[in-house]
């Protein structure tokens, strides 16, 4: 390997390869351009202990296969001999490779096939402050395997802006403490910074088309500027249509053909200037040859995962300065450099240090999975820089659990085996396997590949017009996704002559619901452009678009707010499909609706996919019981009022308030009838009179009075018979109602004749109250109040009796009415019943 150039990186390599004679593993922090990514695999060949291979963890594709790429140019041979490189759509090695740079998700994979990592001598975590999940996960494991398998295995952290001092501890060992850390100066080409600020008043491309032009004016060489993603890319570069003839523009991000990323990457044609417009795809990892201005827009991309609504939705953030340090360092590789940055500097303080670990706020299925396939039933067990959430682990095991990956012990069933076994995230795996049961393992190749590789026959959101321009598509991309959807295939144990199931045209759609059955959406309006999933959330679709006129879709993908999130790529089901896909899933319900108007309950019976009814009608056999529990809770949530009740069963609740009010003896001797007492016993006194009851108003009002009676039972209305009685019988023996609700108390009213002869003032409440009398003429007319009739007689009624005799002569007015005999022998009066 001599044949190496001079990296800045070799200055530290070797005290640190003297370390790594010692001891496992160690932490390399190296500026951008220092040469760690291709400068310290090869110095580790030379090492005795590094008899077998080296693994090289890229975050990236592109970065993986420029890395390869660069070594073997180094080493003057083509790639795929002593230097490698294996992703998902590609691989070039050998039996002579020694260095194989892979990106993380194919190293995960290999761990499963071999705990052991046999004939693996050393694994290097590029860029690994990231903080993707899959490379948090593949150290997580290798240090698992180092720890209990393999404590030979070297395993190296290596990064510009990480935090060394985290790392360095977690992956301490045991016997000789915390990792080493190492650090490289680097080649430092000085970066000269110009902070612009954005105008507010025009769009992100607007600001960055004018800088850009700016800086191609005032600064040499090449640049590279960097947007949050594909459409801002594309607008962008529709500003700078009119660039000089000498400066060639690219296009960097990983929708795009990957030989136009290749001529990104290489030096510009003699005497033109190479303008790159790009995604984080080129933060890290990748030299771009000829760059010397960089132009940050300051923004990024980011995945963040709503486990709320089972959606990833991509949002616009700051970048981190670990970021914005990495963009920075573009410039500074290969000469003085320079960098526009469209903030102010004052607000570069207020960048977060590092970007967000991934681990925090992904869908953790495939780690819970994994993790369970590894044989733990925590995943947090494994050492961790940044723990995986609990609340995102209990949701990995619901959704593993309906995808029968795991059983209700959480342990990994045959067909979790498989879904790891496939390189996909599981729900494409999942539909992979599940379509291949029912004759559509091909089309569900297809489609995996085409919800994996963004871009992919375009941005339609119309699946099945997406997968046609796909399979029409000549260009080396299209080929090497066609290469992948048949290994996928293959590792499938799909046979690529197998014919599809016939008589069926929405397999598209039938794939996309065994993938993602929670998805499955039902139309809500008439144009098309409001939808209901299975899973409970809104969808929202431009009523313009031709799945609009379909009643189902099948839903792949979907970006923005959980209850309005906008359908980015669906494909049309059918009613008869959605029957033959969930039979087992749909439910049949009986349902009682109560009608606020009437209080009367209207049985339903109706049939249901999730959140989503399928059809609806009248039950004609409905639940007595459900109907009962229908009006109780009407009468829970409108109160007793909404209840037929008579007025003896009003007087009867009338009379024991008056009595619950006079003291707490008195109300804890009389059975409780009070509003919350009578809601809260509902099931003993009202549910058995409801028995064939639709209305509250068909209940007997009789039936509302004996259910009083039973809870009052036998002795609670002897009790509120002698303390409340409802009627006053006279001397005369005349009855009269007393009224509870009176002002002033308990009243009876009464002609005075009636009383003569009562010596005694009645009392109430077991003496407690006096009965308030309002006496009036044989007219019915007021004459007194009182409350002491002994009194009344001796005191003022003399005067009563002498006004009265005039005016009534025919009635009996005694000077002593408490001696007289009582009488109605002239008129009853009026009497209230």
């Amino acid at each position: 390997m001599s044949s190496f150039p001079d990296l800045p990186v070799t200055q530290i390599i070797p005290s640190l390869l003297s370390a790594l004679q010692k001891r496992s593993n160690a932490v390399l922090i190296a500026p951008p351009g220092a040469g760690k990514t291709t400068g310290l695999a090869p110095c580790l060949l030379q090492e005795a202990w590094c008899d077998g291979q080296i693994i090289l963890l890229s975050p990236r594709r592109l970065a993986a296969k420029a890395a390869a790429e660069r070594m073997a140019a180094m080493l003057g041979e083509p790639v795929g001999h002593q230097i490698g490189y294996a992703t998902r759509m590609e691989s070039k090695r050998s039996k002579d490779t020694r260095i194989l740079v892979v990106t993380e998700g194919i190293f995960r994979h290999y761990i499963q096939k071999d705990p052991e990592l046999q004939g693996i001598s050393a694994v290097l975590f590029d860029e690994i402050h990231e903080r993707s999940l899959d490379s948090d996960f593949s150290l997580a494991l290798a240090l698992d395997i180092q720890a209990a398998l393999r404590p030979d295995l070297r395993l190296i952290a290596m990064s510009a802006t990480m935090d060394g001092t985290r790392f360095s501890a977690l992956m301490a060992e045991e016997d000789r403490g915390i990792a080493p850390v190492f650090e490289s100066q680097g080649r430092c080409y000085p970066l000269h910074y110009n902070y612009v600020g954005r105008q507010a008043e025009i769009s992100i491309e607007q600001n960055m088309a004018a800088i850009i032009r700016r800086a191609l004016q005032e600064n040499e060489g090449g640049l590279l500027a960097f947007l949050p993603g594909l459409g801002e890319i594309e607008r962008t570069a529709a500003l700078l249509k009119d660039l000089p003839s000498n400066i060639c523009l690219y296009r960097l991000h990983g929708v795009i053909d990957p030989k136009e990323q290749r001529a990104a990457i290489l030096p510009a044609e003699k005497g033109k200037r190479k303008l790159v417009l790009a995604s984080a795809i080129a933060e890290t990892s990748l030299t771009l040859d000829g760059i010397s201005i960089v132009v940050d827009s300051g923004l990024t991309r980011r995945a963040r995962y709503d486990r709320q609504a089972g959606l990833t939705r991509l949002v616009t953030e700051r970048v981190s300065r670990a970021s914005a340090d990495q963009r920075a360092g573009r410039a500074g590789r290969q000469t003085v450099g320079y960098v526009w940055r469209l903030w102010e500097e004052a607000a570069q303080a207020g960048l977060s240090p590092y970007d967000p670990p991934e681990i925090t706020e992904a869908d953790l299925s495939t780690l819970t999975l994994e993790s369970a396939l590894w044989g733990l039933d925590d995943p947090r067990k494994l050492r961790w820089i940044d723990a995986p959430p609990s609340s995102g682990i209990e949701e990995a095991y619901t959704r593993l659990r309906n995808l029968e990956a795991i059983n209700a012990e959480n342990r990994p069933l045959p067909h979790g085996e498989a879904l790891t076994r496939l390189p996909m995230s599981l729900p494409l795996g999942h539909m992979l396997l599940a379509a291949k049961e029912r004759g559509l393992g091909k089309m569900a190749a297809d489609m995996a590949v085409l919800l994996s590789e963004r871009g992919l026959g375009g941005l339609d959101c119309d699946l099945e017009s997406r997968l046609a321009r796909f399979r029409r598509d000549r260009g080396p991309r299209a080929q090497k996704a066609r290469d992948l959807a048949a290994r996928w295939q293959k590792l499938a144990g799909i046979s690529s002559s197998t014919p599809p199931t016939p008589d069926n045209e929405n397999h598209i759609g039938i794939c996309i619901a065994l993938a993602f059955p929670d998805r499955v959406a039902k139309r809500r309006d008439s144009t098309g452009s409001q939808w209901l999933s299975v899973g409970g959330r809104g969808f929202q679709l431009d009523p313009a678009s031709p799945l609009a006129r379909h009643e189902w879709l099948a839903v792949a993908e979907a970006q923005g707010s959980a209850q309005s999130a906008r359908i980015i790529a669906a494909a049309p089901l059918d009613k008869e499909d959605i029957t033959a896909l969930f039979s087992d899933k749909i439910m049949t319900e009986h349902l009682v609706q109560l009608n606020k108007e009437n209080y009367a309950v209207e049985p339903q019976r109706r049939q249901r996919l999730g959140a989503v009814i399928l059809s609806k009608g009248r039950d004609d056999s409905p639940d007595e019981s459900m109907i009962a529990a229908a009006l109780l809770e009407a009468v829970q949530q409108y109160g007793l009022n909404i209840l037929p009740w008579p007025e003896t069963a009003c007087t009867l609740r009338q009379r024991w308030a008056f009595l619950a009010a006079q003291s707490d003896e008195i109300r804890d001797n009389l059975p409780d009838l009070s509003d919350n007492a009578l809601l809260e016993k509902q099931a003993i006194w009202l549910e058995p009179i409801l028995k064939g009851c639709r209305r509250l108003d068909q209940i007997a009002p009789t039936a509302l009075s004996q259910a009083l009676d039973n809870l009052l039972g036998w002795q609670g209305k002897q009790q509120l018979e002698d303390w409340a009685p409802a009627r006053l019988i006279t001397p005369a023996g005349s009855s009269h109602v007393i009224d509870y609700q009176a002002e002033g108390g308990p009243a009876v009213e009464v002609r005075p004749q009636a009383l003569f002869g009562m010596k005694n003032h009645p009392m109430l409440a077991n003496g407690r109250v006096a009965l308030v009398f309002r006496l009036v003429s044989p007219a019915g007319r007021p004459i007194q109040t009182t409350t002491n009739l002994p009194d009344f007689w001796a005191g003022s009624w003399k005067m009563v009796a002498k006004e009265m005799r005039g005016r009534y002569p025919r009635h009996p007015w005694p000077d002593d009415p408490a001696s007289a005999v009582p009488t109605l022998r002239t008129q009853k009066g009026r009497k209230v019943h």
